[in-house]
Formats: structure tokens, C-alpha cells, sequence
């Protein structure tokens, strides 16, 4: 990665991360998306549980700071979106898809974050359950704990934790093979479920993509929006306003919130893959962390995963690369690039996921196939060349 990305104090790789738990239990399906543990809360063998903790991440501080500059209080809800997305689309991977509990933590600096901040958020996530709720997807609230903790906390962190009991056999345990195809979902456009135009950002890549698009006022005027240890001259180095007008296929909205476009959620797609394919899916992957490398951390040491027909970069995308000048290589690893989830599957099932995708207005396709490798690794057709990355 580049010295800037890590300047700012962010791992796209979580490298360490990844070495503190090296050697810990990795639950019933060590392959599955989630950690998948016995049912202990019925006690079936039968059944399994799957928990999950996730947030919004950086994104919040660029709500933030498109709050403070326009008063618009609809940009939390699109963090409790992103939040709870992180959470349940990763938990959908596995196969749990309804019947979640859902748990809040929110840890805000109650001098800079009022309340009707907080308000917003906790009613954003009861209108994501009730819109949910009308694709057959139920999420339960739980409540939860929110925290006035200035002392640690710059602006605001929303996290939410949760929570499902699934069948065994329903797991999706990622079984990717050889003579696989794999079927990208796009992570913009605008679902039928969705309000307006999604760029596609995702919840991956925010410190990156703030600093590196925004302009220096901003430093300046919300010196809280950012780590006071990063060096400045990383510190957001664009051209950009956040209010400054865009227009994305035929849609007019601002830079700002073109970056801060809720994650899309694909549960309702899930809820029917599951429904219509069920054993047909091989495994499922949500491209976050590590955007088109994440798979690599599923799939067996002989597996080789080759994206080659991906889907235009996103206009968005273009935006970020365009103001940052980050290479291909670093721009496929950090963020998603236009889909966020992949179906791995037969060949005969591969238009069944693109036409339940696009009957809630998705675009998908077919974009790569796996082979058998010498190691584990994925390679990526970018603009420029194809990119090898390996475990």
C-alpha cells in the first residue's frame, strides 16, 4: 500500500489484525463468511448461530462534515444504514437472511453532536427494519447502549452487533471450486429499494477517499474531523466541495453526497437466491475489506479466481482515482469498483442471479470464473493490466 494510505493510519490488508487471531477458533465452517459457532443458545445439533460486530467506520466523519455544512440530518441515517449493512450483509453471506436481533452501541462527543443527531440515527434504523420488513427480510431492534464518551470519541462511532440461528444445512460454507463462474451484483445505480442514485462507495475506503477528494478548508474548519496525529500534508489534499454539484446518469446531486451514498444492502437478493438456488451457490463473498481481493481469505491453496469481465469503473470511482492519483493496483484493493457482492456458482445458475438481481433494478453479470491454481490467488483485469494478488 502507499506510504500515504498508511500515513493516514489505515490498513486496507488489517495485517495485524489478521496475526492477533491466527490460530484462534475459526467455528464450525472455517471457509464461511462469518464465524459460525454451535447452536448454543437452543442447543439443536442441528442448528448453528452466527454474531456479528461491525460500524460505519470514517464514513461517520464525513457525515459529519456535511452536516455541519448544510444542517442536512438525513446523512445519519445513511450511517445507520452502513452500519447495520456491514453487519447484515456480511451475516447474509452465510445464509441468514431473516429473523435477526439487532443491538446499537453509539459512542458520541455530546459537544459536538447534539440530539437530534442522535435521534435521527436511532430512528433510521427502525425505517431500514420497516423497509426490510417489506422484502420478507426481519430485522428485530434490541436496543442497545449509546455513550457519551468525549474523551475518546472526536465526533461520533455508530456500531451495531447481530445476531441469527440458522439450520446447518442452509450454510452457505463456501465450497468455491474450479468450473465455477462468478456473477458480480453492481454496488451502484438505484435499486427498487432505494431513494436515489447510489455511487457505490460502500463503507470501505472513506479515510482514503475523504482526505484524497475534499478540499485543505476543511482542515482548517473541522480540525476534529480528523486524527491530530496524521500528517497534514495528507490531510484532505483534493479539489472538491462537499456541496459543489454534480450529475451521475441523469441524476443532479453534490460531491459529498455522491461519496456518502448508503451502502446498498442485498439482502432482499439474498432472501431469493437463497429461496430459488440454495446448494446451487458455492459460496457468497461481500466485497469490503479488501474490495476485489477478499476472496482470496475463502478459497483453498490450489484455487486460482480470475475477474476479467468486471463491470466500467463507477463515475464515482473515477472522481476518487482522478483526484487522487492512486494507482489501479491499490484502487481494486481498497475499494469495491463497482460490485460489492459476488455469487459463485454453475454455470446454468449464473442467469438465474443475474435475473433476480435485475428484477430489483441490479445490474449483474458474469464477471470471472475459477480455475485451478498453484497457490491461492485472485487476478484482476484493471484499466491498465491484470493485477495478481495472493494470499
Amino acid at each position: 500500500m502507499s506510504s500515504k494510505y498508511e500515513q493516514r493510519g489505515v490498513s486496507a490488508t488489517k495485517s495485524e489484525v489478521h496475526e492477533a487471531i491466527e490460530g484462534l477458533d475459526k467455528g464450525l465452517y472455517p471457509r464461511a463468511f462469518c464465524k459460525v459457532l454451535p447452536d448454543v443458545v437452543g442447543g439443536d445439533d442441528a442448528w448453528c448461530n452466527v454474531m456479528h460486530a461491525d460500524t460505519a467506520g470514517t464514513k461517520t466523519s464525513l457525515a459529519y462534515l456535511y452536516w455541519r455544512e448544510t444542517g442536512d440530518l438525513s446523512v445519519w441515517e445513511g450511517i445507520v444504514q452502513d452500519s447495520l449493512v456491514m453487519n447484515l450483509d456480511d451475516m447474509g453471506c452465510v445464509g441468514a437472511v431473516d429473523n435477526i436481533l439487532i443491538s446499537s452501541t453509539i459512542g458520541r462527543n455530546k459537544n459536538r453532536i447534539p440530539g437530534e443527531v442522535l435521534k435521527t440515527i436511532i430512528q433510521g434504523a427502525e425505517k431500514f427494519k420497516d423497509r426490510m420488513a417489506a422484502h420478507g427480510v426481519g430485522l428485530h431492534l434490541t436496543g442497545g447502549e449509546t455513550a457519551d464518551v468525549g474523551d475518546i470519541v472526536r465526533t461520533i462511532d455508530v456500531g451495531y452487533t447481530t445476531f441469527a440461528r440458522l439450520r446447518r444445512d442452509e450454510v452457505i460454507v463456501n465450497d468455491i471450486r474450479p468450473g465455477n463462474v462468478i456473477v458480480g451484483l453492481a454496488s451502484y445505480g438505484q435499486a427498487t429499494y432505494e431513494d436515489a442514485y447510489n455511487g457505490g462507495m460502500g463503507s470501505n475506503g472513506l479515510t482514503s477517499a475523504r482526505h484524497d477528494v475534499f478540499h485543505k478548508d476543511y482542515a482548517d474548519k473541522y480540525p476534529e474531523s480528523f486524527d491530530p496525529e496524521v500528517p497534514r500534508e495528507v490531510v484532505y489534499t483534493g479539489s472538491r466541495s462537499l456541496t459543489e454539484t454534480i450529475t451521475v446518469e441523469g441524476q443532479e446531486t453534490t460531491v459529498g453526497k455522491l461519496v456518502l451514498s448508503p451502502t446498498r444492502t442485498y439482502l432482499p437478493v439474498l432472501k431469493r437466491l437463497l429461496a430459488e438456488i440454495g446448494p446451487g451457490l458455492s459460496g457468497l463473498i461481500h466485497c469490503t475489506g479488501g474490495a476485489q481481493t477478499k476472496v482470496i481469505k475463502f478459497i483453498d491453496k490450489d484455487v486460482r479466481i480470475i475477474k476479467d469481465k468486471l463491470f466500467p469503473v463507477p463515475p464515482l470511482f473515477d472522481l476518487i482515482r482522478n483526484e487522487s492519483g492512486t494507482d489501479w493496483r491499490e484502487m481494486y484493493q481498497v475499494f469495491n469498483m463497482g460490485h460489492r457482492l459476488e455469487a459463485y456458482v454453475g454455470e446454468r445458475d449464473a442467469q438465474t442471479v443475474i435475473d433476480i438481481a435485475g428484477s430489483f433494478g441490479i445490474d449483474a453479470k458474469v464477471i470471472g470464473h475459477v480455475e485451478r491454481g498453484e497457490r491461492a490467488e485472485v487476478r484482476v483485469t484493471t484499466p491498465e493490466r491484470v493485477e495478481t494478488y495472493t494470499d
